[in-house]
């Protein structure tokens, strides 16, 4: 007990820190360049717009969450109504899960007020040179990654503290996932309705420009990168985050011992390594944007493993599970070396994407897929040489904390991943303001940059999921088996395993890997329906308002009415698709038990990595060939090749900010799920 209670003032010291270095850098962007009217009004109109669609997003969350919250007081984590209920324990559930859920929303929205922010200033420092220009862009991206890891931080420590039952945490972890699920389907269903529309209808269709004002569109696909790429990836990341110490915690309580100090202690230093790796990101004298984000990362892993290795020896927790923490971060940092060779345009796979372009879009589509396929295995060999040596360090729990350090390193990650859209918003700020063909030019080379690493931190993020659904799988069983020994029936014998030869485990096997597809084929239907409207309206727009093609002076385009149609249609199709899972998951706890509840888990997870590291790294690989073909190779702009590469681009786009990214979410939420109602599944099941 004296190492917890020396551990969280160390947790509270540098979330006090790291709020503290946040509001440094916020400060600091408001101070850069800001003085071209054009580009804030432009800026002006993308804040609005995401804005707007928050707000609208938010109020229908908190209506789900209102319902979600009544029904967990209702029936967990006994029915309020039987004997063994104790209406304290529900009323803890269901604020627990409200808290987690305000927490999630929290994090996107400061990310978006920081992107809002950063993005113009990013756009102006591009005319001087491409290292201030740089800076901008990453330390708007890292105040949320603060501050997504400190509010983490913040809440899990401050149910344990307030709550002192590790199982709470699991209703808190699945406010976060749900909101997360949501936020990451409804963003990125908005932002690739935005995306595919302009693509198609302006640079295909129309030959004008990416980011040309007159295609109404453009200012929707703007808004769109920061309420996907933005608030949903913050979202998506903080939810994985509080899973990951959540599972971590179950097991850790149930073992006892110091372990429950260990896994916050290396939470704390994994925050306190980002900062760091954050403070010392820059461009060197012959660097690049990618080097110096992947050198942030390799110093802040370098610092973590230090720390936790000094924590370790000074505070006497088992190495074992110091060594399998280290197994997981290094996996991490190798499947992004892995993603990287796949998506980054220096590199030989997206040249030979950009070659077989020049033959036409069939060509990208089948190569591009193929080079998605074959990225795929690296990471899942990955995780599972991580998980298999884990468990052999230290069982469960050693494959729990192989997730903890994973994502211990998370600050940096979604630092990374939040400059990637800031870079992009700012390239399509350079555009519509008439900054001149050097600095889209240079806003293209910190947009390549921010393209590359998106697919490192996505690969990362899927990575950390997996290891982090095993773990859960691990508490799933905890749960189940608390559950029988409350029972008192000595015939019911505890859950030591899944035999894939029972049949009612092989039917939740089967029915588990069929739904990250399904969840998928609907995200990624919302994006081609909505897109079918959206384009109509734009070519409404062409017809109708006169002067617009030609860009006549003072003929605006009717941006609010692309915006809306994204919104709408985000709307619309973001809970059926986030239900199924959770439906499915229900359906057959209660037709198969437990047991087929363990296969369902299982069929999720493989088969939801591997769809979900396949659409990321398909689409990275298609949206940087694009780009490589864009700065003047395989003929450049305007040529056949960059009409097929730009129709590559417009499927991977839902493919890797759409569904891709929200796979690991759902496998992470139906986990969550199946914990939460494991004594129910024990009492109830026909089968």
């Amino acid at each position: 007990m004296e190492h917890l209670t020396i551990v969280y003032v160390l947790c509270a010291l540098v979330i006090v820190l790291a709020f503290a270095f946040a509001v440094y850098l916020i400060n600091w962007v408001k101070q850069q360049k800001n003085d071209n009217k054009e580009i804030e009004r432009v800026a002006g109109l993308i804040r609005s717009g995401a804005n707007a669609f928050m707000r609208k997003e938010y109020l229908l969350l908190a209506v789900f969450a209102g319902i979600m919250a009544v029904l967990i007081f209702l029936f967990l984590p006994h029915p309020v109504w039987m004997e063994a209920a104790n209406t304290k324990d529900n009323i803890l559930m269901a604020v627990c899960y409200i808290v987690g859920t305000v927490f999630s929303a929290i994090a996107g929205k400061i990310g978006i007020y920081v992107a809002s922010l950063a993005n113009a200033r990013c756009a102006e420092a591009a005319q001087e040179d491409i290292k201030p220009a740089f800076l901008i862009g990453f330390r708007g991206g890292a105040v949320m990654g603060l501050v997504v890891v400190a509010i983490c931080l913040l809440g899990v420590m401050g149910v344990m503290l307030l709550v002192g039952d590790a199982s709470k945490l699991l209703a808190f972890s699945f406010g976060a996932s749900s909101l997360a699920l949501f936020a990451k389907a409804g963003g990125g269903i908005f932002t690739k309705t935005a995306d595919v529309s302009a693509d198609l209808a302006g640079k295909v269709e129309l030959g004008i420009p990416e980011d040309d004002p007159r295609n109404p569109a453009v200012i929707a696909d703007n808004v769109g990168d920061n309420v996907g790429d933005v608030a949903g990836m913050g979202a998506d990341l903080f939810d994985s985050n509080v899973a990951t110490m959540a599972a971590a915690l179950v097991m850790a309580t149930a073992i006892g011992g110091k372990n429950p100090a260990m896994v916050f202690c290396y939470a704390a230093l994994g925050l306190l390594s980002s900062i760091a790796g954050i403070y010392l990101c820059k461009i060197g004298p012959s660097g690049t944007p990618t080097k110096a984000l992947n050198l942030s990362t390799y110093t802040a892993t370098g610092i973590f493993m230090a720390l936790t290795a000094l924590a370790t020896l000074l505070f006497g927790f088992e190495w074992k599970y110091w060594a399998a923490s280290a197994v997981g971060l290094l996996v991490g940092v190798i499947i992004g070396l892995a993603t990287n060779y796949f998506t980054d345009d220096n590199m030989p796979i997206v040249r030979k994407v950009a070659k077989a372009s020049a033959t036409g879009p069939a060509f990208t589509i089948l190569s591009g897929v193929s080079y998605g396929f074959l990225s795929a295995l690296p990471a899942m060999v990955g995780i599972a040489l991580s998980a298999l040596i884990a468990h052999r360090l230290g069982g469960m729990f050693g494959i729990a904390m192989s997730a903890v350090g994973m994502l211990s390193i998370v600050g940096t990650i979604i630092s990374n991943d939040a400059y990637g859209p800031i870079v992009d918003n700012a390239r399509g700020l350079a555009e519509m303001g008439g900054l001149g063909e050097e600095t889209i030019r240079v806003a293209d080379e910190l947009d390549s940059a921010g393209n590359t690493v998106k697919a490192v931190t996505k690969g990362f993020a899927i990575g950390a999921a997996g290891l982090t659904v095993i773990s859960l799988l691990g508490a799933f069983m905890e749960e189940v088996n608390a559950a029988i020994t409350a029972m008192g029936d000595a015939t019911v014998q505890l859950i030591t395993g899944f035999d894939i030869m029972n049949p009612t485990v092989f039917f939740g096997i089967l029915v588990g890997a069929a739904i990250p597809a399904v969840f998928s084929a609907m995200l990624i239907l919302g994006v081609d329906k909505n897109a079918q409207r959206m384009i109509a309206e734009i070519h409404r727009q062409f017809k109708e308002i006169k002067g617009l093609a030609e860009g006549e002076p003072g003929v605006e385009p009717e941006y609010n009415k692309c915006i809306d149609i994204a919104t709408t249609g985000a709307l619309k199709e973001l809970i059926p698709a986030g239900m199924v899972a959770i439906v499915a998951t229900l359906l057959v706890g209660f037709i198969g038990g437990v047991e087929a509840v363990g296969g369902f888990l299982l069929g999720n997870i493989a088969s939801g990595l591997l769809l979900a590291l396949f659409m990321s790294n398909a689409g990275g690989i298609w949206d940087n060939s694009k780009k490589y073909i864009e700065a003047g190779n395989e003929g450049g702009k305007g040529s056949d090749a960059h009409k097929a590469a730009v129709i590559g681009d417009t499927v991977g786009d839902p493919f890797k900010d759409t569904a891709g990214p929200s796979i690991n979410t759902q496998i992470t939420v139906v986990s969550l799920v199946a914990s939460l109602l494991a004594q129910v599944f024990v009492h109830f099941h026909l089968f």
